[in-house]
């Protein structure tokens, strides 16, 4: 019987390089280019590590998101992004237990007085342009920050706050359910909550509803990311009436949702439906804003994802607002088109909201490498003319809307604050990194909600960017457009809710 022949150095090194390779594949390169073997196994060596470190690396994530948390969450741009900071509902329903107490022991909700006219009604303030008018605010954010009032978690979803008669509203996902919720503007206190059996789903987004409701003489008006469209009375959260758009009106949702805040004109209330299927199928829905009656539909296009608008251009009242593919200029009486310009966006993401510069001068912004377009609309003798002044692609909002102050436009360019001569689209100054958040502007400065929860303040001049401070606001992912009335800013997430005072000292 002939013994084993004793391990020569080759093999006991080959071992050794497999072993560490498979605990640990960069080791293990590291030792085979150190070793003796020939250049030709040094290479051949290098692809074999190269394709185990593959499953290698996959088993390390999956190990990750099994026992650890770790999540992949789209950011904002084409590569998901690993993060800890997810919505942790038991986390979330414990803290609700403690502060959500039995209707019947709650302390009255203090409410501002009904003579008060409500400011902050509507997605992106009072004209949908992200401006605050309603008094100074505090722009010494270095010496004196803004002050934490109150802090807690919420549930899933990119929609923001309206605010009337003490109360805050909002629309979240809690599980399987879609709430429209109020909540206690001086407390942040839950005062009610309205839920419905919906969830809306997408990989890249994540879930939850994503349209603003909007507040109207002590109604609330919201939609859902499935298409419920639902009257509640707002001091109680009573249903007065609902409509299911997608099933009544023949359309499919949208690839993100229905995203559109709905629109008060006039005795109407106006929503979005998707994008209509069959001959019958309409996108633009127009119902009594008391009753609750179908008053009337049209459009066969498309529905995009901003909101509409009730402007004023060229001398002419009118609805501005996104299909999928156009700009468009609609009656707001009979839903007759007025005029169309082609817009389109890659996905037909059309997610920002038209800016007026003048009485008949408009830009348009979109990401996904599209830019920016300024556009001037002029009577004729057959209608409307939309003229284009210039276009580039200086200012690329993606998840944001930009605003106008002085003439210049400001908004992030991706992720980029920028400013713009809003007349001839000259970039002025580009400039400070605040992810894929959102800008307001209030008392000559940009507040902004940034993509990772941060509060920024920065001065609204078109010769420089000034940041004036920046402090910490919420945790995690943070595409929500913020709210401000009263001098209290209102900021949300997929995970936690705040309320910062912002009032002039």
């Amino acid at each position: 019987m002939n013994p084993e022949p004793p391990p020569t150095a080759h093999s006991t090194d080959a071992r050794r390089l497999r072993l560490v390779t498979l605990a640990f594949p960069p080791a293990g390169l590291w030792l085979l280019w150190r070793g003796t073997a020939t250049l030709g196994r040094k290479l051949l060596g290098t692809l074999g590590i190269a394709l185990f470190t593959l499953p290698y690396a996959a088993a390390i994530l999956f190990l990750l998101t099994k026992f650890t948390g770790l999540r992949f969450e789209m950011q904002g741009r084409p590569i998901p992004v690993p993060t800890w900071q997810v919505t942790d509902y038991a986390r979330l329903e414990k803290a609700r237990a403690v502060t959500d107490i039995a209707p019947a022991a709650k302390a009255p909700v203090r409410v501002q007085a009904k003579s008060a006219t409500p400011y902050w009604t509507d997605f992106r303030g009072p004209l949908r342009d992200g401006h605050y008018t309603e008094q100074t605010i505090n722009v010494d954010w270095a010496k004196s920050p803004p002050k934490l009032l109150w802090k807690q978690p919420v549930g899933a979803g990119y929609a923001s706050f309206v605010l009337a008669d003490g109360l805050a509203f909002t629309i979240e996902q809690r599980r399987e359910q879609e709430v429209v919720t109020a909540y206690e503007v001086e407390t942040g206190r839950e005062v009610w909550a309205h839920s419905y059996a919906a969830n809306f789903q997408e990989w890249m987004g994540g879930e939850g509803p994503r349209a603003t409701p909007t507040w109207h003489e002590g109604r609330l008006y919201s939609l859902g990311g499935t298409g419920q469209f639902r009257c509640l009375e707002a001091a109680s959260g009573k249903l007065l009436w609902q409509h299911d758009l997608l099933a009544e009106h023949s359309c499919s949702n949208l690839f993100f949702a229905l995203c559109a805040a709905p629109l008060i004109v006039d005795d109407k209330v106006l929503v979005l439906a998707g994008e209509p299927q069959g001959r019958d199928a309409r996108m633009l829905i127009a119902y009594d804003k008391i009753t609750g009656a179908l008053a009337w539909k049209a459009l066969e296009d498309k529905a995009g994802y901003a909101s509409p608008m009730l402007v004023t251009l060229a001398g002419e009242r009118q609805l501005l607002m996104h299909s999928a593919g156009h700009l468009l200029g609609v009656s707001p009486t009979d839903a007759k088109v007025l005029w169309r310009f082609p817009w389109r966006v890659e996905f037909d993401n059309t997610i920002a909201q038209p800016i007026l510069i003048s009485t008949n001068r408009v830009v348009l912004s979109a990401g996904y490498g599209t830019g920016a377009v300024g556009l001037e609309l002029n009577r004729t003798d057959g209608g409307f003319a939309v003229k284009q002044l210039w276009r580039n692609k200086f200012l690329k909002n993606k998840f944001t809307s930009s605003v106008l102050h002085n003439g210049h436009l400001y908004g992030l360019d991706e992720d980029i604050l920028v400013c713009l001569d809003a007349a001839t689209g000259e970039r002025r100054w580009k400039d400070g990194r605040y992810g894929y958040g959102q800008v307001l502007l209030a008392s000559g400065h940009l507040v902004i909600l940034c993509g990772n929860g941060d509060l920024a303040l920065v001065q609204a001049l078109p010769d420089r960017q000034t940041e004036i401070a920046r402090v910490p606001g919420i945790k995690g992912k943070t595409w929500n457009h913020p709210a401000l009335a009263g001098g209290k800013l209102f900021v949300r997430n997929a995970v936690e809710m705040a309320c910062f005072d912002l009032s002039a000292r």
